[in-house]
């Protein structure tokens, strides 16, 4: 049973104002009315252009996590969902079954793709009925590690994601293996749905002295399991979850990535978790970052590496003799999860194992450099936005420019341009930012689409204007998407 952190701080300068129903991630009921759309356009593929085709279905499911077995939804039978893969510049068409007793939609996370395929219900597209389907067609124009999941509601915090693999043609593949390590934060199913978790947030709604509405007993982040306001990113999520996983196991019962001593293996790591950023470490191994978010950059060794909600990185590790642990740690949360890595005898860890490598230095995106190749040419920006990061827990409200999504008015910017997104944060929390259909620079030119944003800081990020449509713009904890921490980035029509 997850448990909710009772704080009663202010996080942030504005109490924003009320959100009404909190659902499908789009406008919140009595604000701007959400348009419809039609059909989208239908695609034909280029002359020699490689078409890769694929059928989800997401439906209710039932899911053994490693001896403990919970009923949620999913695409297919597994969490995570169907591995994609393709190679970049191919054509993907994806059909889209809704079998769930509630509307969805399909987002291609990471993907600069085109705006009627983006996923998002009231910017994009209709949502898929219950009984309908939808049919996505894309151009994959980069290579990288991405994922899939909906853009509705909390519907992410159930099983419904998987990982997306473009692969990149001119690379020399210098690995022996590949492994694809998704982390995710699990409540569904365990006497608690994600919706009532996003309940008992809100029910706090205008208790200023921190009670949660009935959730009884727990003390100012001790009792919830999690930590108060600690370096480098004061509170990174809200909920503290029963438990953590790796490719869809409990560390009682972990996944086991087997290889040679002596290889070297390309770890692909997604963090699908909807409230939980990681300190992601290998027992008795370094990691080499060669990747974040898809782009190359260059390569960095370190012990352990910190991973955002929606950030993928990836790494090289040359394997050892024996049996280690991939450990992923909640950052100021208690647990952890947990993978066997096996090349050779010896006995398992146990689940609780601590890795020395999360003592040390941690890496952030902050550390790394872009490799010379995919490092944003130098451009002054044509304009600067604001991304104003605001909210508080009690009330659970937060907001982007002063208002809740739907309230708040979309951020235009003119096709061509290059944009300064300066990204105010003014909570005592993280957030993982992550705009669609785009990637950005940080200062020191690193591309990214998705950002670890501090408390209290106000770093800028550019972005080069080059796919025209209604972008959705927002915070990764998929708790403060829903409340309100959303904005549109549209181009000028």
């Amino acid at each position: 049973m997850p448990e909710i952190s009772r704080r009663s701080l202010l996080l942030g300068g504005l109490a924003v104002t009320a959100t009404g129903a909190l659902v499908a991630c789009s406008p919140p009921a009595g604000t701007r009315a959400a348009p419809t759309f039609g059909s989208p356009t239908r695609l034909a593929p280029a002359p020699g252009q490689r078409v890769v085709e694929h059928t989800l279905t997401a439906k209710p499911a039932t899911l053994d996590l490693g001896g403990t077995t919970v009923d949620t939804w999913a695409f297919g039978d597994t969490a995570p969902g169907p591995l994609i893969r393709a190679t970049a510049g191919d054509m993907l068409r994806i059909r889209v079954h809704n079998q769930l007793p509630a509307d969805t939609t399909v987002h291609w996370h990471g993907i600069a793709l085109r705006n009627e395929a983006d996923g998002v219900p009231g910017l994009t597209q209709n949502p898929i009925k219950t009984g309908g389907s939808f049919l996505y067609e894309f151009t994959a124009p980069d290579p990288g590690t991405y994922f899939y999941h909906p853009h509705v509601g909390v519907q992410l915090d159930r099983g419904l994601y998987a990982p997306l693999i473009i692969e990149d043609p001119r690379e020399p593949g210098d690995y022996d293996l590949e492994w694809i390590v998704v982390l995710d934060d699990w409540v569904d199913g365990t006497g608690r749905t994600p919706d009532d978790v996003l309940a008992e947030l809100t029910a706090a709604d205008g208790d200023s002295s921190g009670g949660m509405g009935g959730m009884g007993g727990m003390g100012m982040g001790g009792g919830s399991g999690m930590s108060m306001g600690d370096p480098p990113f004061g509170d990174a999520g809200d909920v503290a979850y029963p438990h953590y996983l790796i490719n869809g196991r409990v560390p009682a019962a972990p996944d086991v990535l087997r290889g040679k001593p002596g290889q070297r293996v390309r770890l692909r790591i997604i963090n699908a978790g909807s409230d939980t950023l990681f300190t992601v470490a290998v027992g008795g191994h370094r990691l080499t970052i060669t990747h974040t978010d898809g782009y190359a950059v260059q390569p960095r060794e370190t012990d352990a590496f910190y991973i955002g909600m929606g950030e993928r990185y990836d790494a090289i590790v040359t394997l050892q003799d024996g049996v280690f642990p991939l450990v992923a740690e909640p950052y100021g949360k208690q647990g952890q999860a947990m993978a066997l890595i096996r090349t050779g005898s010896g006995s398992a860890p146990g689940p609780t194992v601590h890795l020395s490598e999360l003592d040390g230095a941690i890496l952030e995106a902050t550390d790394l450099q872009p490799a010379e190749a995919t490092r944003l040419p130098s451009r002054d920006p044509d304009t600067s936005e604001m991304v104003h990061l605001s909210g508080q827990m009690a009330p659970y409200r937060w907001a982007i420019n002063g208002a809740p999504y739907g309230k708040n008015d979309p951020i235009v910017i003119e096709e061509g341009d290059r944009v300064r997104l300066q990204l105010m944060n003014m909570t005592q929390m993280t957030h993982p930012m992550h705009v669609h259909g785009h990637t950005f620079a940080l200062p020191s030119g690193l591309r990214k689409d998705t950002v670890l944003i501090k408390p209290m800081s106000s770093p800028s990020v550019d972005l080069q204007a080059d796919n025209p449509g209604s972008w959705m713009t927002h915070c990764h904890n998929v708790y403060h998407g829903e409340a309100g921490m959303m904005i549109a980035l549209n181009y000028r029509t």
